[in-house]
């Protein structure tokens, strides 16, 4: 062994676990590591422009790889500022690693300059939040780190790291590559699962959420497809099921198709494969209730914690949701009769997902989404934070293969663009579009300057309403026609787009979306469709004139 810094070894331990990538602010407190990043070109260092943007593209880069998205920011304001996109990960199940650089150890406790006690400040929204005081101990943390990201429910770490720490010059071994946690399905319990089918009448999947991947979503498709059994996608999990598979039932969440709601109620047993059943997907635990009378519900999860935490569970299966789904695909039992409902579902679900036009709206958001679905492959990835925006893309737009898909379930303004530079950067021969509304794309929309830094190919639709679109649609249905502090006077977003050295137009009308879109497509780096709506169309399924008669 010979002598490294503190921030030398933590670069290292980044590399044996498969770091490829970081994302930052710069910041005086973790310069060593900077330093360290300089002489290792096999981690790309991605420089941001707030710590906000950070946060959610490392939130972002996680969901795409299943790995850990890795950020660093610095004490104080550089922290408070990434902690939202913590939240995202923690409230998301998303592997995270986020390190603080810290002030000195000699000066901890004293409020020194942007002294923040980040292990408490992080711990509510972290799976495990600490703070390395010996440069010895990093290799340690690092695996620990990697490790609680990863295993059962994933999620976010947080680690302060001390400037004068990551000066500090050590002998220490560095640890292996930690490798994923995989725990199988007890054959028993499986076997248990079959038996409460065969009792079934009306079973009902719902999938997505922590742990789900491409392998879960081949095998559990395979398994539904055999027997008949329509699946339905927990809130913004929409391609946790390739929405031209046959079992695809639609999206559960804000604005369902009522007809799925109904199909849910109707079950006599629920088969839950990874998602929590948190408030927005369980309509506020009133679609499924946490005791679910009338109905057995099997809840598969791969955290031990999770299962009985909120929902009575009547078969709960602690379990990898990839090991899972490929037991259940190849398990064989002969007395099993299939049930024949999926076919129906997914033509509930094809119905609903094709917009009709309205009636005397000026720019129609439905048709334009069904012009995206025509010209864009559906390998597309598709990001938006959160607003009534939103509601058009998860409604109209058919998701293909994971990862297609980047929103965050904890309803967080400002992800669509930062998930969208993510994602770019992960899959350079992809389309990326980012949707955003007129409030979202300005929390965030200043990494427009990273995408256009990094040469990024991605398009942004932005939809201007002048309002805080959804806040102003609860406004009118509890205070009709009071409006107080949801009008926006908005930049001329065409204009900022080029500022920062992209493409834009500015849409007014259904009939220019396609044209326009197509011109969009025909360029190369950053585009942005500025697409002028009228505020009185407040969501896809209603307006301001109706909530107001209600």
């Amino acid at each position: 062994m010979t002598k490294r810094t503190g921030g030398r070894i933590l670069v290292d331990q980044l590399k044996i676990q498969g770091c490829d990538r970081i994302f930052t602010v710069p910041g005086e407190s973790f310069l060593a590591v900077l330093d360290a990043l300089h002489d290792t070109p096999e981690i790309d260092l991605t420089v941001c422009r707030q710590e906000g943007g950070v946060a959610y593209m490392a939130d972002a880069d996680g969901k795409l790889t299943g790995r850990p998205g890795v950020a660093f920011v610095t004490r104080g304001p550089g922290a408070t500022n990434a902690s939202g996109g913590v939240h995202v990960a923690f409230q998301d199940s998303t592997p995270m690693i986020l390190f603080v650089g810290d002030l000195d150890r000699a000066d901890k406790d004293r409020e020194g300059f942007q002294e923040v006690d980040f292990a408490a400040f992080f711990a509510p929204i972290a799976k495990w939040a600490a703070r390395i005081d010996d440069a010895r101990r990093i290799p340690e943390y690092i695996a620990r780190a990697y490790r609680v990201a990863t295993a059962g429910r994933p999620g976010p770490v947080v680690l302060a790291i001390p400037e004068d720490m990551l000066r500090d010059e050590v002998d220490v071994p560095d640890r292996p590559c930690v490798p994923p946690l995989c725990e199988a399905p007890d054959p028993g319990a499986v076997q248990a699962l079959f038996e409460l089918l065969k009792e079934a009448t009306n079973p009902v999947a719902i999938v997505g959420g922590a742990d789900w991947s491409p392998r879960a979503a081949h095998h559990f498709a395979t398994f539904a497809h055999r027997h008949g059994i329509p699946v339905a996608a927990a809130f913004r999990r929409q391609d946790a099921i390739c929405n031209s598979c046959g079992v695809y039932a639609g999206q559960l969440g804000y604005g369902p198709n009522p007809k799925l709601q109904q199909r849910i109620r109707d079950a006599d047993l629920l088969l839950v494969v990874g998602p929590r059943l948190g408030e927005a997907t369980t309509d506020g635990y009133k679609l499924v209730t946490p005791d679910h009378p009338g109905q057995t519900l099997v809840h598969v999860h791969p955290d031990p914690n999770e299962l009985g935490r909120v929902y009575h569970a009547d078969l709960p299966v602690c379990a990898d949701m990839g090991e899972f789904a490929e037991m259940i695909a190849d398990w064989r039992d002969p007395d099993l009769v299939r049930f024949n409902a999926d076919e129906e579902a997914h033509k509930d679900w094809l119905e609903w997902s094709e917009p009709a036009p309205r009636k005397g709206v000026k720019l129609d958001l439905g048709p334009c989404v069904k012009t995206m679905r025509d010209k864009l492959p559906d390998t597309t990835i598709v990001c938006n934070g959160a607003g009534n925006f939103s509601g058009w893309w998860h409604r109209y737009w058919r998701y293909g293969v994971m990862p297609t898909q980047l929103a965050p379930t904890s309803g967080t303004m400002g992800y669509g663009l930062p998930a969208a530079v993510a994602a770019a950067l992960r899959f350079k021969d992809r389309p990326v579009v980012c949707i955003s509304g007129d409030g979202d794309f300005l929390m965030n929309g200043q990494e427009l300057a990273t995408a256009a830094a990094r040469g990024l190919d991605l398009l942004v639709v932005l939809v201007d309403n002048n309002s805080y679109g959804t806040i102003r649609m609860h406004q009118e249905r509890d205070y009709p026609k009071r409006v107080s502090g949801t009008d926006l006077a908005n930049p001329d977003f065409a204009a900022l787009a080029r500022a920062y050295g992209g493409w834009a137009e500015t849409v007014e009308t259904t009939g220019d979306f396609a044209p326009a879109l197509d011109r969009a497509l025909g360029q190369k780096g950053i585009r942005l469709l500025h697409c002028k709506t009228d505020v009185e169309v407040i969501s896809n399924q209603t307006t301001i004139s109706s909530l107001r008669a209600k």
